[in-house]
């Protein structure tokens, strides 16, 4: 019995699934990721700030280190709006990896079905042949079988003649 094609077309969207699953993800992942590159951002401008605070110590410009100041408090306002978009990026991440992984194991699992589907049938085509040949043999032994007794009765007989005609 050839494998269903219900169970290919299951296959087939199980893969598509997976695939669908696998680019939510990467988009989900590249989410978190530009979310991290303006953490960073946000962290370099307040280094900058902490910098320009700095170097106005040492040269005296009071316009320096104010903007210095700010500088720093937007950068760490930013950073602290950013973070927690950052930690539900991530758990959304988290779990659209787990789906995917679920997705990627029914796959997995119905390639198996499959495969161990043909493999019987393959065993099973195997048998099959092995029984025809073996019946063919078994035909051919049977039939030569049989009609070499009729040739060594006919020899027999002939044979029986020649030495009674002497």
């Amino acid at each position: 019995m050839p494998v269903s094609r219900t169970l290919r077309r299951l296959l087939r969207i199980l893969e598509l699934e997976e695939e669908q699953s696998r680019r939510v993800l990467e988009s989900a992942v590249n989410e978190l990721q530009r979310l991290e590159r303006a953490l960073n951002v946000a962290a370099e401008r307040e280094r900058r700030g902490r910098r320009l605070i700095a170097a106005s110590a040492e040269s005296g410009e009071l316009t320096d280190r104010v903007s210095g100041v700010e500088e720093s408090h937007a950068a760490m306002r930013r950073a602290a709006l950013i973070a927690p978009w950052i930690e539900d990026a991530q758990r959304e991440a988290e779990a659209l990896r787990q789906a995917y992984l679920a997705k990627r194991v029914e796959r997995r699992q119905a390639e198996a079905l499959i495969q161990k589907a043909e493999s019987r049938e393959a065993i099973e085509a195997g048998r099959r042949n092995q029984q025809a040949l073996d019946d063919w043999y078994l035909n051919r032994v049977h039939r030569t079988a049989g009609a070499e007794p009729n040739r060594d009765a006919t020899s027999v007989k002939a044979h029986s003649d020649l030495d009674a005609k002497p």
